[in-house]
């Protein structure tokens, strides 16, 4: 697939089929994971795989109790509660993979240098017919005790990035893309 194809074509996917995704499908996004740029060139990732839907049926549902104690009060986040509330709500909408992308331990970057990984792992999965959406309710609750306890992460861990794949039901439709602001200086 054309670079330009696979950045304009990718598109966060919210249903999934049944279909599961092969390991060697997996490990190819891994592969091109870890040729994204790191500060220093330090790689700081780790990649925790879950296809166990029992699994994250239960992550689901703790990330959703984390999410609503942890929201802040005001209207702007009436959508968020009202989603996080509904029983039938699962934040990672029955995909069969959930990726997670995290650093080796608080340093500096290594945020970014996940957030790096992820991109490349995404425009990946896209190039391969997958499809791919980042878990920002899960986030949250994966970085606590019992969130890296239920995933076997070491307690210094940093997760950054809950990616869940699978195989699109439907194409995604394309997206209006806002003007970019631009300053030019010099």
């Amino acid at each position: 697939m054309d670079l330009d194809d696979a950045i304009s074509g990718r598109r966060s996917t919210r249903d999934y089929t049944e279909q599961a995704v092969d390991e060697p499908s997996i490990r190819r996004l891994f592969d091109a994971a870890v040729h994204a740029p790191s500060a220093s060139n330090g790689q700081p990732w780790t990649f925790t795989v879950v296809r166990s839907q029992i699994l994250l049926d239960r992550i689901s549902d703790a990330a959703k109790v984390h999410m609503l104690a942890t929201l802040p009060a005001g209207p702007q986040f009436d959508r968020q509660r009202l989603s996080l509330g509904d029983p039938d709500f699962h934040i990672f909408y029955h995909a069969p993979v959930l990726i997670l992308i995290s650093g080796i331990a608080q340093r500096p970057w290594v945020v970014e240098d996940c957030a790096l990984a992820a991109e490349n792992l995404m425009l990946a999965a896209h190039g391969d017919g997958l499809g791919t959406c980042w878990i920002g309710y899960a986030q949250g609750y994966l970085n606590t005790a019992e969130g890296k306890a239920t995933l076997g992460l070491p307690p210094a861990s940093v997760p950054v990035a809950p990616i869940i794949v699978g195989y699109p039901r439907a194409k995604a439709a394309p997206v209006a893309r806002k003007e970019p602001e631009v300053r030019w200086i010099g």
